[in-house]
């Protein structure tokens, strides 16, 4: 089961992070990747381990905020792989910030990354895909984006990661027709580079003790199980979905 060979993932904001470890995940099931970021430097050097995995693996320099930009990191893959079977939008970062004191520049930031880029990837992704009536897009949006939280102020976050979960939505209805399925997972807290220093506090340890009944943060390879899942053939029947893989944050 879950065995991609031959499919040909796509990955945004795979040059850190989430993104990164999910490449790996995916190379493990003999997926070919297409991984795509700003920082073109990361990216080649994580192409040439995937390829000493066996896989091939396409790193495209892209800004996700530029539909232009996207538009020919689509064609680019296109015209190397000749088709697309899944799509991960993982690219993202936010600002922080409260609804009483944040700048204009500062939520348009957030959106832009966080919410804009998921529609101009996906459109342009899913416009290949519909050629061939398979597609599996998997977005990538957080638990924040199902409730809101008390303990940092983060309202442009919050508030384009549940628009992402219902743009989910949306597209899964709206594609279904074409063999293409959308699904979402929202992650709790993983260690990351940018998440490594605030994570490892004992303060925030001590929160997650309180707020997570596994206690603990999600450490790398642990999205990829349901990345995998979401990605695969098994999950044929699966649209619309809204994933959770947040150590219990959100039963409570």
């Amino acid at each position: 089961m879950f065995d991609l060979t031959g499919r040909v993932v796509v990955i945004t904001g795979a040059s850190s992070g989430l993104g990164m470890q999910m490449a790996h995940g995916f190379a493990e099931q003999g997926a070919d990747l297409v991984v795509m970021a700003r920082r073109v430097e990361k990216l080649e050097a994580l192409a040439e381990e995937m390829k000493g995995m066996g896989c091939r693996c396409l790193p495209i320099q892209c800004d996700v905020t530029k539909s232009n930009e996207v538009d020919a990191a689509a064609k680019k893959a296109e015209e190397e792989f000749g088709k697309v079977d899944v799509l991960v939008n993982c690219a993202g970062s936010a600002i922080n910030g409260g609804v009483l004191t944040m700048k204009d520049e500062e939520w348009d930031f957030t959106i832009d990354t966080d919410m804009n880029s998921v529609f101009y990837v996906t459109r342009a992704f899913a416009n290949i895909m519909k050629k061939k009536e398979y597609g599996r897009i998997i977005n990538i949006a957080s638990m924040y984006g199902l409730v809101g939280n008390n303990a940092l102020e983060s309202v442009a976050y919050h508030t384009s990661k549940g628009g992402v979960v219902n743009f989910t939505r949306a597209v899964a209805g709206e594609l279904a027709k074409y063999n293409i399925t959308c699904n979402a997972i929202c992650p709790g807290y993983f260690e990351t580079e940018l998440t490594a220093d605030t994570l490892n506090t004992e303060e925030f340890k001590a929160y997650m003790r309180m707020t997570v009944p596994l206690g603990r943060y999600g450490v790398s390879g642990e999205l990829n199980g349901g990345a995998v899942f979401l990605a695969s053939d098994e999950a044929s029947y699966v649209t619309g979905a809204i994933l959770t893989i947040d150590g219990g944050y959100t039963c409570l």
